[in-house]
């Protein structure tokens, strides 16, 4: 492990700032909060998955004089939810492209007699034909957007993959497809709205992103930046799921209070929150890779499509950053990766922890040790011998000018497992027992930041402020929803100001007075919101000793020198603009260059045992093994790996989204299955720690990159197991029982 410089509280297992507010129940999450004269909104929605709305009635049993009832026509500005492409109508107008959309919009002062009134609205469609998979969207024997239902698409080309094919000593291929993903937050969906002339809109709700919130409003209503106003509420889990939807649910309530003259809260119940809001994209991922004769990678062709859904959302970044990750971290001369998020007409695929990586970086990983079986070579000997090391090029031509030590991170992983001595002890004990035990390994990176010009397009701003009753305050967006931002970015400034812990709190996430420090996504909080935040408090120390006389770096000198100068100048305030490190370049349109200012490295490795009776597959034990930069708070990142290791495993094993016509039919923690305790193994996870020089107290992105690594190293020890690829997941025990029993079909032909 590098050594950092002495810290007093960067480093250490500090409290969590809302810990105790949470234990003893003071936290307020939105469906706590009341407002005077608050009503209640509800949602009706499409019934079809693609078709044209010929007629609205209302069933006359029903008094809907009591009612507020909004539509489409009722938006006053653009009826289009602002992401990165404005294309998802805040309500249906006309037309409907997914089961579940939103058409019309209730609100009632009692809550229980909405669910009466939504069954009581009647529309009548004229169904056109929907288009369900990625297969369907291709042929575009049905065109659902745009000419070619092509979302968005990518080319990254390096070199000249069609020279090499002639000569290569072997050719692999294969093909990967991983399903959808359910976030499954504990708190659902949520938003309060209020509006009146004089001050506009307010909304309170569990989100992310605050200012994503903000942009929608200002459209959705055509109302100016101090007309808007959007205070986050203790957020119960995210995941990336209350990136994008959050605009969508602020915008029905706030039209809601605009028409009916209340408050109106919308929180929904578990069903409706399943089948309505986003999921991880569905991916199929194609690869055609040569090698020389030792094995060492010549060229790699990928052909990555992704299921989009029914509008662009995020699908445009989602897809981007999985382009990007395909390619693993190998050197490979010759690349070209053609990837596209095409439309189907399934509710919108959106922002999901790992943001594409954990669906390029399965086929990979899989496909490495496909090709590791097929010329005869060791899994870990063949990802050894191409490992990006520093001063490599990767996929985009990215130098790697910082530390990478995957021979490292790959020593450590497999020493801690035992990797190889099980591996041999498996493959003699496998062909007389049942129970059938394998290992498997991944190894993989995760860029941290926004992709390429992204953080400069953000163009970030937060800082820190002195408060008059002797607080500092850390100003930023970035939000607290379970992964400790709130503790994390105090204690960076703590550190950086020579305070007390105690001392430092968040500004609450309002945007009527915070900054704009950019969304809580992309692994982008610590590395590049806590440098935001260090570099201001490095300056309001400046501050205080060129214009208030502070001398030592005591706590009481600090709060000394804060008094003087606010008697001399008023507020004490320091702020400051994200600036990108040194020899950063991104070309956007040949995709070449500094993809990610820094990347985090892993090698996770999965022990597994395959029961050949029951089909049921189970991780016994896992170990993760990443450099993340300096580890700021050792239990917070600790239980951030624990955590994506086990969402990985789900995702593997476990979660599984059934359709039917377009509609998620197990809308029910009751039939969509994550892990639970018992199904979550021991998991050891062990960092190395070499500080980024421009992260926050040397930190890079750690929460998206445990996500990435369990399900490829988790399928690779199945097979290690049962001596049978299997390329799908999730790999539910039907979907097992379907691979054994072709395997025994082909080595026991039945006689005829």
């Amino acid at each position: 492990m590098s050594t950092t410089a002495t810290t007093r509280i960067v480093g250490a297992p500090v409290p969590r700032k809302e810990g105790v507010d949470k234990l003893v129940g003071r936290a307020q999450y939105v469906d706590d909060i009341e407002r005077e004269g608050m009503w209640h909104g509800a949602t009706v929605r499409s019934t079809i998955p693609r078709g044209i709305i010929r007629s609205i009635t209302f069933d006359p049993c029903i008094n809907w004089s009591e009612f507020t009832i909004v539509t489409a026509a009722d938006v006053p500005g653009k009826n289009h939810i602002q992401l990165i492409v404005a294309d998802q109508p805040c309500l249906a107008d006309g037309k409907v492209n997914h089961c579940d959309e939103a058409i019309l919009l209730l609100a009632h002062p009692d809550k229980h007699k909405l669910l009466e009134a939504a069954g009581a609205v009647r529309i009548a469609y004229d169904p056109l034909p929907p288009v369900f998979t990625i297969e369907e969207s291709e042929k575009q024997n049905e065109i659902i957007h745009g000419e070619d239902n092509i979302l968005k698409s990518f080319l990254l080309e390096k070199g000249d993959v069609d020279s090499v094919w002639a000569t290569a000593a072997h050719k692999i291929e294969g093909e990967y497809r991983t399903g959808a993903q359910e976030h499954l937050y504990i708190e659902n969906n949520g938003m309060i709205a209020e509006w009146n002339r004089e001050d506009g809109i307010t909304v309170w709700g569990s989100l992310q992103c605050p200012y994503y919130v903000h942009k929608t409003l200002r459209a959705v209503f055509d109302l100016p930046d101090e007309k808007v106003r959007v205070i986050q509420t203790e957020t119960g889990g995210a995941f990336g799921g209350k990136e994008d939807y959050p605009s969508i649910l602020a915008s029905h309530a706030a039209l809601l209070a605009m028409k009916s003259g209340h408050p109106v809260k919308m929180a929904y119940d578990r069903m409706e929150d399943l089948a309505a809001t986003t999921k991880r994209h569905p991916s199929r991922v194609r690869h055609r890779t040569a090698l020389d004769k030792d094995g060492k990678l010549l060229a790699m062709e990928i052909d990555l499509a992704i299921d989009g859904g029914a509008y662009s959302t995020l699908s445009s970044t989602v897809l981007s950053r999985a382009t990007l990750h395909s390619c693993g971290p190998y050197v490979c001369p010759n690349i070209r990766v053609r990837s596209r998020a095409w439309a189907t007409n399934i509710v919108p695929y959106g922002a999901f922890r790992g943001f594409g990586a954990p669906q390029a970086i399965f086929a990979m990983e899989r496909h490495m040790d496909e090709i590791a079986a097929a010329i005869g070579i060791d899994p870990v000997e063949l990802r050894r011998r191409n490992f990006l090391h520093e001063g490599d090029a990767n996929a985009t031509e990215q130098r790697m000018r910082e530390p990478v030590i995957l021979d490292r991170l790959l020593d450590r992983a497999l020493k801690e497992s035992d990797y190889h001595a099980k591996r041999a002890r498996y493959a003699r004990e496998n062909p007389i027992n049942s129970v059938k035990r394998g290992m498997g390994i991944a190894a993989f990176y995760h860029g941290s930041g926004f992709t390429g010009s992204g953080e400069l397009y953000l163009n970030s701003l937060a800082g820190v402020d002195v408060t008059v009753d002797g607080k500092v305050r850390v100003l930023v967006s970035n939000t607290e929803f379970g992964q400790g931002t709130n503790t994390i970015l105090t204690q960076i400034a703590a550190e950086a100001l020579g305070i007390d812990f105690s001392d430092v709190i968040m500004a609450p996430a309002d945007t009527a007075h915070i900054p704009n420090s950019g969304p809580t996504v992309a692994s982008r909080t610590s590395m590049v919101v806590g440098r935001l935040v260090e570099r201001a408090s490095l300056q309001l120390l400046a501050m205080l000793r060129d214009h208030a006389g502070l001398g030592g770096r005591s706590r009481g000198d600090f709060f000394a020198a804060c008094a003087r100068y606010r008697e001399a100048h008023g507020k004490v305030e320091s702020l400051c603009r994200y600036e990108a490190p040194p020899g950063i370049y991104w070309n956007d349109q040949t995709y070449h260059g500094e993809a990610y200012g820094a990347y985090a490295w892993a090698i996770y490795v999965a022990q597994v045992a395959v029961d050949t009776v029951t089909y049921s597959a189970d991780v016994e034990d896992f170990w993760a093994v990443q450099e993340v930069g300096r580890v700021l708070h050792p239990v917070l990142a600790k239980g951030q790996i624990e955590g994506g290791v086990a969402q990985g495993i789900g995702y593997a094993l476990y979660e599984k989204v059934l359709l039917e016509n377009g509609h998620m039919a197990n809308n029910q923690m009751t039939n969509y299955i994550i892990p639970t305790a018992e199904d979550v193994p021991p998991i050891h996870v062990i960092f190395e720690q070499i500080p980024f020089r421009y992260g926050g107290y040397g930190a890079k992105g750690i929460g998206e990159l445990p996500h990435d690594g369990p399900a490829p190293a988790i399928l690779n020890a199945i097979r290690d197991a049962i001596g049978v690829p299997v390329n799908t997941i999730p790999l539910l025990p039907e979907d097992l029982l379907a691979v054994l029993a072709a395997r025994k079909c082909v080595e026991e032909p039945v006689a005829q």
